[in-house]
């Protein structure tokens, strides 16, 4: 795995083992993201999923998820 510097946490760490997504935030997650953070947000994504009883073969669940994670991995690198 390649070391990376992360977007989120804004430290030097290993990168994921592969990309999750095959569009553009999978793209982005996968060049900018740590595996660390990614592992959090995995947490966060399956709390979401039991808590609003999403049904992953629904195209809302999926727009709604992918959202929150661009919110949950991005957030900070948007602030000034």
């Amino acid at each position: 795995m390649v070391t990376l510097h992360c977007t989120r946490c804004g430290l030097d760490r290993e990168g994921m083992a592969f990309r999750p997504f095959q569009n553009d935030l999978g793209r982005r997650a996968y060049e900018e993201i740590c595996g660390v953070c990614w592992g959090e947000w995995l947490k966060t994504q399956q709390q979401l999923i039991n808590h609003y009883g999403l049904n992953l073969r629904e195209p809302k669940a999926k727009e709604f998820l992918f959202n929150n994670m661009e919110q949950f991995l991005f957030a900070s690198a948007k602030e000034p």
